[in-house]
Formats: structure tokens, sequence, C-alpha cells
């Protein structure tokens, strides 16, 4: 998060309000150096908020650009370490309150600005979905008391996935954990300090090195564990990343680190230049991170930090230096907060557009607020006489009023919509016990239905068809996580017939359905999923943990297959899996060979199998667009949207024991796929269906499945 601390020169020390070591100082920091500001530290903050703007504006582009937050720290971490280590070697101590004031009044105004801008968005069903309002609310109150890093740890949120709804404060991450650095770091240098001081009769400063050394050890071996262990968390913790900024108090604390030597300079510059840019380019949402992958945008930025000549234009720390990219680090405080909101948004604004020329004019916008947030809110709020003539607590009092004001908006935002989100909760639930005749795919499927207008009927209604989704979601292992979690539905009798449902989010997005069809033939039901990690033998392109992960996961499954023995198995795969091509000629040949291949030995074993072709993949959530305009203003062209739908078919086609469903002229007609069908809301995001629409088309699985248990001849006539 850019924390804009190059303003981190001498400090008023006029008050008393200071935390002492009774040891004799030295002469006043404010006469020591007068000036702490460093040109080319200031423009590898452009490059680091360039790289988080453009990752989430354009993610496929720029698949690493997150590692721009990942920069922030550890330029924070040399800025705050340097400034506190000046301040404890001239007056024996620090001045706590005055320094979380002077960040209080450097950070909070056009960070709470942001929220309340959030806030009072999130009341307009307009502009954000009724779905999603609750964990909205939650998150502005987290972010607004900077624990919003810990919220998204405990819900366990992958921040780099792209699906789902992301709130509008999501970045505020870190930004949380950057406040809590401020917190943290002092009284860790001051408590070394202390004993150094009081018992050891050692020098501070060596002391002071010699701490925040073990800290930063412990923290990465604590990052790479639980990066290995749980990665979601593991993201946004705070003791998986402190050692970030202890990366940047190295080279603020050790003198040797900081190279003055012309070629070393420049050549260690350029170093961690590329280093930079080989993360923002070649990571991406699947590399295990943080984790050890973290150092190499880490040590990048230090070895930026760390270049401190700029005799030449070419060196580094002069490119670095221009008036465009200062320009660009003046302003990366209030980019960052700006940004994500208004992606976030832009959707679903009235006649706002996604194309390329939309894209770019949000990212002017974003900039001109930038500008005029750093001009006319940061800059002022910092010079702020009514509070910097006063005593620290004025500033952090006020400050907390202020964040109580802000969250009081954000729970009011809850109050106004909580009878609309409770209604549209209940009107999911009424629409799946009893839906309307001719409702979704039967509308196509059923003879009967030929003819039936829904008009503009949309259920259900787009602000909500994100909660429209199955419930069970401890059933769905995601990341590294390579466990064969199994639940258990449906009848316990020892003859009942057993099905498993295994696969990806795709196979999950049919549990709510098969779980009924399970209970009301009384048969036994048991699921096997993980994200992104299709049942197939076809190793990912994605490399890694996760691609690792995916493999290992299905060797486990597989032992559970096999331990089981189930009467038949359905099986579900988005389209768009990434699988290595080696050995293969394309995507969809390899796709074709590891179903294939998974498949044989249940076949074998006399297992039938049924799968399903998979269903359109849209690129934006198409409810973004269903809440602002016509339905039929939200169609898409069926070639964009089906990608390679015929792995699965062609993968089936000759095999004795495999059955196929195809519902692709369900989804499209010959030109055109639809997001609204039958009056059904098909899609809750951009490729996963609505639990009411996957119910409407819960007659044609449950015949296919009582033919795979030999109770039928697959016709819907029985």
């Amino acid at each position: 998060m850019p924390s804009a601390d190059h303003d981190l020169g001498p400090q008023n020390l006029g008050s008393p309000a200071r935390t002492v070591l009774r040891e004799p100082p030295a002469a006043s920091p404010e006469h020591a150096e007068p000036s702490r500001f460093i040109p080319h530290v200031q423009g590898l903050r452009a490059i680091a908020v360039l790289f988080v703007v453009l990752y989430h504006f354009w993610p496929g582009r720029l698949s690493g650009g997150y590692v721009g937050v990942d920069v922030f720290f550890v330029i924070s971490g040399f800025l705050i370490t340097g400034h506190l280590m000046r301040e404890i070697e001239a007056t024996g101590g620090v001045r706590l309150a005055q320094f979380w004031a002077r960040r209080a009044r450097r950070l909070l105004p056009a960070s709470l600005l942001v929220l309340l801008f959030s806030a009072l968005v999130v009341a307009s069903p307009y502009l954000f979905p009724l779905s999603a309002l609750p964990n909205e609310v939650r998150e502005i109150i987290a972010s607004t008391f900077y624990v919003e890093n810990w919220y998204l740890a405990i819900s366990s949120t992958d921040y780099l996935a792209l699906s789902g709804e992301p709130t509008t404060v999501q970045h505020y991450w870190s930004l949380s954990l950057e406040e809590q650095f401020y917190v943290l770091w002092p009284l860790i240098m001051l408590g070394a300090a202390y004993i150094a001081v009081r018992f050891a009769r050692a020098a501070r400063r060596r002391a002071i090195l010699w701490t925040l050394g073990v800290v930063t050890l412990a923290s990465f071996v604590f990052c790479v564990i639980f990066t290995i262990t749980d990665p979601a968390p593991a993201y946004f913790v705070t003791f998986t990343r402190m050692w970030q900024f202890g990366v940047g108090a190295m080279i603020a604390l050790i003198p040797m680190l900081r190279v003055r030597h012309a070629v070393g300079s420049f050549v260690l510059g350029w170093a961690g230049v590329f280093a930079l840019l080989y993360a923002a380019f070649f990571f991406d949402g699947q590399t295990p991170f943080p984790g050890y992958m973290a150092l190499v945008p880490t040590l990048g930025a230090a070895a930026v930090i760390a270049a401190s000549n700029t005799q030449r234009w070419w060196y580094p720390t002069r490119m670095l230096s221009i008036r465009p990219a200062q320009f660009v680090g003046d302003i990366s405080y209030s980019l960052y907060l700006w940004h994500w909101p208004l992606i976030v948004i832009a959707p679903s604004v009235p006649f706002w557009g996604l194309t390329i020329y939309h894209r770019v004019a949000l990212l002017a916008l974003c900039f001109v607020l930038a500008w005029l947030t750093k001009r006319f809110v940061e800059d002022p709020a910092r010079s702020w006489k009514v509070l910097t003539r006063r005593r620290p607590r004025v500033t952090l009092w006020s400050s907390l009023v202020a964040m109580i004001l802000v969250a009081a908006t954000a729970a009011g935002a809850w109050a106004v919509n909580a009878p609309a989100y409770r209604d549209g909760v209940a009107a999911i639930a009424s629409l799946r016990e009893d839906p309307p005749e001719c409702f979704g795919a039967q509308s196509v499927l059923d003879p009967a239905c030929a003819g039936t207008d829904f008009g503009d009927q949309v259920l259900p209604a787009p602000g909500f068809a994100a909660a429209d989704r199955p419930a069970e979601e401890q059933c769905f292992v995601q990341l590294n996580d390579t466990r064969p979690v199994t639940c258990e539905f449906g009848s316990d009798a020892p003859d009942a017939p057993e099905i498993v449902l295994i696969g990806d989010s795709h196979a999950f997005q049919l549990l709510s359905t098969f779980e009924r069809i399970a209970t009301d033939n009384g048969w036994h039901l048991t699921t096997l999923f993980k994200g992104a990690c299709p049942w197939s033998t076809t190793p990912l392109s994605t490399p890694g943990a996760f691609g690792e992960a995916c493999t290992q996961w299905r060797e486990n499954a597989v032992e559970v297959l096999e331990q089981r023995a189930p009467d038949a198995i359905f099986t579900a795969a988005i389209s768009t899996t990434p699988y290595s091509t080696a050995g293969f000629d394309s995507q969809h040949d390899a796709a074709v060979a590891g179903y294939r291949e998974a498949w044989a030995p249940m076949l074998d074993a006399g297992i039938p199998i049924v799968t399903v072709v998979d269903n359109p993949v849209w690129e934006n959530d198409p409810n973004k667009c269903l809440r602002t305009r016509g339905v039929a203003a939200c169609d898409g062209p069926r070639d964009a949207l089906l990608g390679d739908q015929d792995a699965l078919r062609d993968a089936a086609d000759g095999l004795d024991g495999v059955t196929v469903l195809d519902f692709t002229d369900v989804f499209c007609d010959d030109t055109t796929c639809f997001p609204v069908i039958g009056g059904a809301n098909v899609y809750r995001d951009e490729d996963h269906l609505t639990v009411s629409f996957v119910d409407s088309l819960a007659p044609q699985y449950e015949v296919a499945l009582r033919s795979a248990l030999g109770m039928g001849d697959g016709s819907l006539t029985q």
C-alpha cells in the first residue's frame, strides 16, 4: 500500500508526550540532516502503484502486478525505520503519540474519504448488488478500523481470484497491514533499545538491528510455511508480511548496504528493476504467494533502494527521479485508494461499457481523482492548525471520531437496505421450492412450454443472483489444498445406490440440485470438489504449487473413488481449464486425453460415468448489465462465449458406459447466448450458474442418473 512516507523528515519534537530511554541524547534531528527525501525511492513508489493499478485494470496483461504492494512494504520499512532510528539516537526515545498523530493526519483523511464514498455507493442498489451488501458493510467497517487484512484472513478470501463479487474496499487489506506495522514497529524498536540500555549495557543501534533481524527472519520462515499449509489467509496476515518491512529496515540500519560505487549501484539498481518486471509479468494468481516467491519483488525493491549513485542519467536512480515518475509517486497513495472502487462500480453504471476506450477513460479518471485528493485533502490535512497546534491526542481522538462516523454511515446503508435484503433471501428460497411453470431451461426443453412469454421477468433479481449458490462451501477445497474432502448427502441406507459428484467449481455448482435429487430418490450422494481442478490426468499448465496440488488432489480423489466403488459417477468441468500441452498438438487434445485416461479405470470396473458439456463462459458478470439495462441488451455472441465446449463430448465419444448431457442449445441459439432463459437468471457471476437455473435442469439430470444406475432407459416419459 502506498503510504507516501516520503515526508518523514525531521519532526516537531516540541511535544512532551514521548517514550524516552534515559541515555544522553545526541544532536537534535532537526539539525542533523535537513532533508530525507530520496527521489528514486519516490520513483520506485510510482512503479509499485502502476503495477497494482494496471494489474487490476488488465489482469491478463500484467498477471503479477499485485507485487506492487510488496514494494510498498519494503519502502515503508526503509523510511519508517530510518526515521525512528534517527529520533532514538538523537533524543533517546520516540514521541509515540506524535508519531502516530502525524501518521493519522497523513493517511486518514484520504482513506476515510474513499471509505465514505464506498459507504454511500453501497446504499444504492443500482450501483451495487444487494446480495453483497452485508459483506460490503462488514469490510468497510473492518477497513475503517484497519483490520481488513485480518477479516479477509479469517474468511479465507483469495485476493488473487478473479471470479466472484469483490467489495469496493478489498484493497484496504494492505493499508490495514501497514497501519499495524506503524503501531508494532516503533514498539519493537523501543523495547530492544530499552533492554539494551537498561540490562545489557549494549549499544542501542546494535540491539535494534539484531532484534529486527530476528523478527525479519522469523517472519519469513513463518511466511514460507504458512503459505504452503494455508495459502489463502497467509496472503493477508500481519506476521507473514512483517519480514518485507524488515528487509527495508536492514537497508536503513546497515550503511554498507547502501551502494554508492558507480558500477555497483548501476548493476544493483537495474537488477532490482528487472526483478520487479519479471515478477509483474510472469507471476500470476497461481504463484504460491507470498511464500518464498515473494523474495523476488522484495529483494528487487530493496536493490533499487540500496542503489544510491545518481551520477549518470542512465542509472536507474536518475531515471526514477524524472518528473513524471515523481508525479505518479506523489499521488500514489490516493491513486491506490481510488482505483479499485471505481473498477468495481464502473460495470454497473448505466451506459458504461467495458471496451478498451472505457477502461482507459476510467484509468484517466483515477489519476484525476488522485491528484485532486492529493491537492485538496492529503496536503492540507497534514498542516491543519487546529490539530498541529494542539497535543497529539487531539489528532488521535479526532481521528477516532471520524472513523466512527464513517462506520456509522456504512451501518446506515445496511439499515436502509436490510428489509430488501431479507426479501431477496426469502425470494430465492421460495423460487427454489416453487418455481413458475415452464421456468428456466424447461421453457426450451419441454414442448408443452413452447411460446411461453416471461416478458422482462428475471428471477432471481440481478442484484441478488450472486446469493443463489450452493451453501455447502466446506465441501469445496481451493488453492494448494490437496485433501480429498468428501461430503455425504441423501439416504444413509446400506442398500442405497451411491453417486459421486466430482470435479471443479462447475461440478460444485450442481450440488444443491443433486442433493435434492438424491434425497427424493433415496440415493446416497458423495462429493469431491477442488477449485480449478477438473477430474482429469493431464497436468495443468499452471506452474508452481497450485498445479502440483491439483495433481496430488486428483491422486487422492482416485483413491477415494476406488475405496467407495460407487454405483455411478457424475463429473463436470469448466471448458477454459489451462492444460499443459506437452506431448499434445493442442489444448483440446490434451483435455480429451486427460478425461479419457481418468475415466478408464472406473469404466473398467463397470462404474458408469455421466458428464455434461460446459455452459458458456462470459467475460464479465451479466448481472452487472442486467441491473441497469434491458434483458435483450445483455446477450452475448455464441462464438465468443462457448470456448472449447467439445472436449468433454469428444472424450466420451465411442466410450461405452459414458453418458453426455449437452445443454448448449438451451443456453444459446445459432448466434447468441442468453443471460436470462425462461424468466430465470442463468448466471451468478461470469461462468457459474444460479442454483435456480440448475434446478430447472433437474429432470434431465435425474433421468441420466437413473439410466446410469440401470433404473430406466433415459426417457423423460418414464
